[in-house]
């Protein structure tokens, strides 16, 4: 049978063009590259339509005589796949990522073995492992006609973007959204609303956007996370974060709909 295949060498999605320009992923019978006996298959939850998928990792080269094979990191694929391919690619990348770091057993350090496609058990004492998310929150803040936007220190390239951290233990997702807004700018807001969540795999995330409204406070920045943070008007944003992000979506749904 046919399956999707989503091959990663070693963090880079391979992609197959198609005569239009557009691309997508192998779908075909047999893996499109060489695998070696102890190349790890995994077998993922199928497509909408339920078009089997499958996913592994490879260092061989990633030749093929049936097409020219591409390679693009996981974000860039968002601007060349289909959504439904992306986000798939998204969640082969994380379970190859969970199996990379759940090789052995954190109890008793015996090897671990694949028990189920989501699940592993230790070959010694009997621990199951499964995927584990990192729960974020994200908040795009109030302030009358202005939103607040901020500059992380580990951002690559010029843009803004908002605030964000992850939840703790012990924490609603509301007390986190209050408390990274706090420590990161010293402002404190009211009026919490749930916007919308986004799989985050970079590399096992899943993240949670909100809306809120600004209360009191003068911004004073928590310098070993921001660089920069400012109140903006629709007439004077800076860059923007990619479109693949929930920031963004949360700063195109404020300028759509007010």
């Amino acid at each position: 049978m046919k399956s999707y295949w989503f091959v990663f060498c070693p963090n880079e999605l391979l992609l197959k063009p198609l005569p239009d320009g557009s691309f997508t992923v192998p779908f075909q019978e047999e893996p499109p590259t060489e695998t070696k006996p102890w190349t790890t298959i995994h077998e993922i939850a199928p497509m909408e339509d339920g078009r089997p998928v499958k996913a592994y990792k490879t260092s061989l080269p990633l030749a093929s005589e049936s097409f020219q094979p591409l390679t693009s990191p996981l974000r860039a694929s968002y601007y060349k796949l289909p959504s439904d391919l992306y986000l798939k690619a998204g969640k082969c990348q994380e379970i190859l990522y969970w199996d990379d770091n759940t090789r052995f057993c954190g109890v008793c350090g015996a090897p671990m073995k694949l028990h189920t496609d989501i699940s592993k058990r230790c070959t010694q004492c009997g621990k199951e492992v499964w995927p584990q998310l990192a729960t974020a929150v994200i908040v795009l803040i109030h302030r009358n006609d202005e939103i607040l936007m901020v500059r992380a220190r580990n951002f690559r390239g010029d843009f803004y973007g908002l605030v964000a951290g992850f939840v703790e233990t012990g924490e609603t997702l509301e007390e986190a959204v209050v408390r990274e807004v706090k420590e990161e700018t010293g402002i404190s807001i009211k009026n919490i609303r749930y916007f919308a969540s986004q799989p985050w795999p970079y590399p096992c995330g899943l993240m949670v956007g909100f809306n809120a409204d600004y209360e009191s406070g003068s911004i004073h920045l928590q310098k070993e996370e921001l660089a920069n943070a400012g109140w903006f008007r629709r007439d004077n944003l800076p860059t923007l974060p990619e479109k693949l992000s929930i920031a963004r979506r949360l700063v195109d749904n404020w300028l759509e709909n007010g």
